[in-house]
């Protein structure tokens, strides 16, 4: 074997653990979803806050396929392993923000997302800051190949989470969701498409 590549199962081991972490993540989600199904009317619904969850699965479904591209780095060390399951922690931290363990201090969703809403975008625009040296790790090519959009678009995403942290505008919040959800989507599937 050519010492100059890294070892496969280093990489196969790297995704089992960050596998678990996203699969925390997305049940949390499922978990919380589920939970409308199973006590409807308990708790108001916030359509804000379900919007975020939609967005929050794109980007862990989007995440997951992107991290693929780790076969390619040079040097799989301790240093990229603990950054990437920091990386997922960070995504699992998200999801928790969105349905915590109880809601007995809020009225209902809408109370409760607006309350903790500094929380949840100050750790969105961290996984949007994360992620930009998580793709520089993959490589420069790498990086570049998705052109200016790509540290464009994080950027603005952190600079819209920042004032979302700060303002609890509904309009503001209304706007950002949709545009946030649909840019996701588009740049999910353009994504991929570039991988094939």
């Amino acid at each position: 074997m050519d010492p100059t590549l890294p070892d496969p199962a280093i990489f196969s081991h790297i995704r089992v653990v960050m596998g678990m972490v996203v699969s925390l993540s997305l049940a949390r989600l499922l978990s919380g979803l589920a939970l409308f199904v199973q006590h409807p009317g308990k708790t108001g619904v916030y359509w804000i806050h379900l919007g975020w969850v939609l967005f929050m699965f794109v980007f862990l479904v989007h995440f997951w396929w992107w991290e693929f591209h780790l076969h390619a780095l040079p040097v799989l060390d301790v240093t990229v392993y603990l950054f990437l399951i920091l990386y997922c922690c960070v995504f699992f931290f998200l999801c928790v923000l969105l349905f915590p363990t109880t809601l007995e201090d809020y009225s209902d969703y809408e109370h409760y997302f607006m309350s903790r809403r500094s929380w949840f975008f100050a750790f969105l625009a961290l996984a949007f800051a994360v992620d930009l040296v998580d793709t520089a790790l993959k490589g420069k090519a790498y990086f570049t190949s998705y052109g200016l959009e790509y540290p464009i678009r994080n950027v603005t995403y952190i600079v819209l989470c920042l004032i979302a942290a700060w303002t609890p505008n509904r309009r503001f919040h209304a706007a950002f969701l949709i545009g946030a959800v649909t840019y996701q989507l588009v740049w999910m599937y353009r994504a991929f498409d570039l991988l094939d």
